[in-house]
């Protein structure tokens, strides 16, 4: 079974607590900043950027969990957890998932802002 791309609970939560009118503006950060993260990442990863890999790959984990976009947290976590900045088959396939699941978090974000 596919996990959801946002936990609506941890959504509605952050709603709540936030208010739903700054939700909105925080999607919008999130939406517009995360390509770059994800871009971060695969920069790091070509020049062997360990430092600059973790430290993005923690960012897009950390933004993607305000949201309860875990599907896209797990991997950016286990990028974060890597010991290195090396272009393995792993790594790669970690990557190729961020991006499946970012593309998913964003349609789910888009579509939760309008309701």
């Amino acid at each position: 079974m596919t996990q959801d791309a946002i936990d609506q609970t941890v959504f509605d939560d952050l709603k709540d607590a936030a208010g739903a009118e700054f939700v909105v503006e925080l999607v919008a950060t999130f939406l517009d900043e995360a390509p770059g993260m994800i871009a971060d990442l695969r920069a790091a990863l070509e020049t062997a950027d360990t430092d600059g890999f973790r430290r993005a790959a923690h960012s897009l984990k950390s933004n993607a969990n305000v949201f309860g976009a875990h599907a896209l947290a797990e991997p950016a976590r286990d990028l974060e957890l890597t010991s290195d900045a090396r272009a393995t088959p792993e790594v790669l396939a970690l990557l190729d998932q961020v991006d499946s699941e970012f593309s998913r978090a964003a349609a789910a974000l888009a579509s939760l802002q309008n309701d």
